[in-house]
């Protein structure tokens, strides 16, 4: 059975994949071919995942009990890259 936290953990790791791939595989192909296509196809499902995540997060806070400072930490994550999959490991502890 999902819980929302599992469902939460699973827009994390999405969000993460595709802002990895948007920064590192399709803007680089945007600039140096001059092909915006890929940027086109991964930019709106990211920033559906991106706008999840938030929203998620600031719904688990209280169940969470994530304090001020984690809190900040959590949604900052989501534009570092590859800083979904460390809040995870750190706040998102593995659930039944």
């Amino acid at each position: 059975m999902f819980s929302f936290i599992n469902i939460f953990k699973i827009v994390a790791l999405l969000e993460g994949i595709s802002y990895i791939l948007l920064l590192f595989i399709a803007t680089p192909i945007k600039y140096i071919s001059g092909n915006p296509e890929y940027v086109k196809m991964l930019g709106m499902p990211h920033g559906i995942l991106f706008m999840a995540y938030i929203i998620m997060a600031f719904m688990l806070k209280k169940e969470m009990k994530w304090m001020t400072k984690d809190f900040i930490l959590i949604l900052l994550a989501s534009i570092i890259p590859f800083g979904t999959f460390y809040i995870d490991r750190k706040y998102l502890k593995p659930t039944k």
